[in-house]
């Protein structure tokens, strides 16, 4: 790959958001060059290191995109911008083909136009819908059941169907539950109305929610609650700068890979490391299933671990809901 110096730029888009923020820090601390792209919407100013250029816009405004990509000597572009909220895709399906579908099309133009030749993009385990077996693996059939997860596979067949017409390669990731902050408090999940787990049980531990709803008892587990594979963001951001440096060392190739520990936890079991942690109890409501939760997602890790020197270095439950409650005292401290 060259001396640092001949390294490409790097476009993220979302990149004030929370997963993108992270990424921006591990290639900030991998020594790559930075160019952040968020509208604002979801994300924050404030998450953006000043080692960063930043602009707000649109990653389907051509014309700046192609600029930042022509003035930065952008060789690379890793894609977060998107809508993320399962209940809300249901309700709102055109918004998410809107924000997720097509403008990520034009971020895929954009990409050809400018000549980038590599292209990362933040999928979600949502693209197998309701799995045919645990661990999932990335051959396993791809059958969406909500407009989020058609949105995500609609933008992996795009690129891949742009990587066989064009000179460019590309890594979707498929995310699991990601989960945590940055353990130096850099940066953390800061949505307000959030509806991930850890982030709502570390609100409620510090005052900020009466109660967790425990959204069904009756599912075909140990304990009957819904269990997932839960990953810390800086694990994660530390897969897209393998998963960056994989793609410049081997021009030619593509990649689907899960990103996750295949190692789940039930809804309880992790209520259950929140009040290790926080040595108190937090309430529980048991309430109805949610409409098309599986219930269980795990991912079957195999392929990245093959593919790429990605480790897992905080994959502890424990340590995940630590990172997360102080974060959340931050942003107490903050408000």
């Amino acid at each position: 790959m060259g001396q640092q110096g001949e390294r490409p730029a790097v476009l993220v888009t979302g990149g004030a958001g929370y997963i993108g923020s992270h990424a921006v820090l591990a290639l900030l601390d991998a020594g790559w060059r930075v160019v952040v792209i968020d509208n604002l919407v979801t994300g924050f100013r404030w998450a953006v290191p000043e080692a960063a250029v930043f602009a707000q816009g649109d990653i389907a405004d051509q014309a700046l995109v192609g600029r930042l990509i022509e003035e930065h000597g952008i060789g690379a572009i890793i894609h977060f911008a998107g809508s993320i909220v399962v209940p809300e895709s249901v309700e709102d399906p055109l918004k998410y083909y809107e924000n997720n579908t097509v403008k990520s099309r034009s971020l895929i133009e954009s990409a050809v136009k400018g000549g980038v030749r590599h292209f990362i993009f933040s999928s979600t385990a949502a693209t197998y819908g309701i799995p045919d077996q645990v661990p999932i693996r990335e051959d396993q059939r791809t059958q969406p059941i909500n407009p989020y997860g058609w949105s995500k596979l609609m933008t992996e067949r795009m690129l891949a169907d742009v990587a066989f017409a064009h000179p460019l390669n590309y890594c979707a990731l498929r995310y699991f539950n990601v989960a945590g902050a940055d353990p130096q408090g850099r940066s953390g999940q800061s949505t307000a109305g959030a509806t991930h787990l850890i982030k709502v049980a570390v609100e409620a531990a510090i005052g900020k929610r009466s109660h967790v709803s425990v959204y069904g008892t009756d599912y075909e587990t140990p304990d009957g609650t819904g269990i997932r594979d839960y990953i810390h963001v800086s694990d994660l951001a530390a897969a897209h700068v393998d998963a960056l440096e994989k793609l410049i060392e081997d021009p030619e190739t593509s990649h689907v890979m899960n990103c996750g520990y295949s190692r789940g936890f039930s809804v309880l079991e992790v209520l259950d490391s929140v009040d290790r942690v926080t040595n108190m109890t937090i309430e529980r409501k048991m309430e109805p299933r949610r409409a098309g939760d599986p219930g269980a997602l795990v991912a079957d890790n195999g392929k990245i671990l093959a593919t790429l020197p990605w480790r897992p270095k905080r994959n502890d439950l424990d340590a995940i809901v630590k990172d997360a409650l102080a974060w959340e005292r931050k942003l107490a401290e903050r408000a």
